[in-house]
């Protein structure tokens, strides 16, 4: 693919077919992916790739402590609910998933089902785990260079036909996912990816979250009109 084809083309996946993904594949996806730039080569980064069973148990404990109200433990600092426009554009995405999944405002069940979704890793047949070595945690630059490469991974798995989502929600509750997934105590758990083949027939997939213009996010300086 060509790398307009990737960006423009590339959207968040959250339904996927139930069919494996083979190891060298995903090695080859994270081998470009850890072409990303990083502070000083520092290079913060690590992957844990989840599949079968243990991703299994992970889903079945993260969801059944969401449910059993146990207060969330997201390693990673979380900063204030959204709030004006960031907010806005958070109800606007939630807004054209709901619409294009037929889920009603006032349909609690279906509204729910879908929040679990997300505690399941949206049923994906693996997970990347993103962690960034502890003694970087005191540094900005390393959650900016994480940022970088999980960018590189998705474009990268798009431009082999697969589709990925970036969440937090699979993440919920850390001590379910350390010990399945066997991370190690010098990492911080940071995000999970979602990752497989999309199921083209699910709704939520043919959504496309509206962008700012560059006029909007940019301002030149020294340039002449």
């Amino acid at each position: 693919m060509e790398y307009d084809d990737v960006v423009l083309g590339r959207r968040s996946i959250r339904g996927y077919k139930q069919k494996p993904v083979p190891k060298a594949l995903i090695e080859e996806i994270l081998q470009l992916a850890m072409r990303a730039p990083s502070s000083m080569n520092t290079q913060p980064w690590n992957f844990y790739v989840i599949s079968g069973e243990p991703l299994d148990r992970i889903r079945a404990g993260n969801t059944e402590r969401n449910l059993a109200g146990i207060p969330h433990s997201r390693e990673f600092r979380i900063g204030q609910a959204f709030a004006g426009q960031h907010r806005e554009r958070q109800i606007g995405v939630a807004k054209q998933l709901f619409s294009a999944m037929d889920i009603a405002r006032d349909d609690k069940a279906a509204r729910q089902d879908w929040v679990l979704r997300g505690f399941r890793q949206f049923d994906a047949p693996v997970c990347v785990i993103v962690t960034y070595d502890k003694v970087l945690a005191d540094s900005d630059d390393t959650a900016f260079d994480c940022g970088a490469v999980t960018t590189a991974l998705v474009n990268a798995a798009w431009s082999r036909g697969l589709g990925a989502v970036i969440n937090s929600q699979g993440i919920m509750q850390s001590p379910v996912v350390r010990e399945h997934a066997g991370i190690a105590d010098d990492q911080v758990i940071m995000k999970a990816v979602a990752l497989g083949w999309p199921d083209h027939a699910f709704p939520a997939n043919a959504v496309v979250s509206e962008r700012k213009s560059v006029d909007e996010a940019t301002v030149f300086v020294g340039f002449d009109d």
